[in-house]
């Protein structure tokens, strides 16, 4: 399941690159393919990062920042989508998947709290 989620990081951000790649170039969009590059990278790289913490509080802390980061990605999703710079058939793909990976390490995380409280 690691392995799995881990493709599935890196394939989304990929995915996202390639969304970028295919907006108009204007200078919003810039900052815009910027920010949501940088979130949905950010977002396999902590998650690369919290299978290698020393402690579950270090594992909780970077799924932390994983899910902060999935949350954003969302925002320039729908900046993008309300904006009109990309089209909803591009988009829903990704808004997909992101909601997805966000509601599995939301719930690694829940239930990593929960089975710390009844191993104390």
């Amino acid at each position: 399941m690691k392995e799995q989620l881990k493709i599935r990081f890196k394939k989304f951000a990929l995915s996202i690159i390639q969304l970028c790649d295919l907006l108009p170039k204007r200078n919003a969009t810039f900052i815009i393919s910027n920010q949501i590059i940088r979130s949905s990278t950010s977002m396999g790289a902590n998650y690369r990062s919290a299978l290698r913490g020393r402690s579950t509080a270090e594992f909780l802390s970077k799924l932390g920042i994983v899910e902060e980061e999935s949350d954003e990605t969302l925002y320039w999703l729908e900046l993008i989508s309300d904006s009109g710079l990309a089209n909803q058939e591009q988009i829903d793909p990704l808004w997909k998947e992101c909601n997805e990976l966000l509601a599995i390490v939301v719930s690694t995380i829940n239930t990593t709290r929960k089975n710390q409280k009844t191993s104390k």
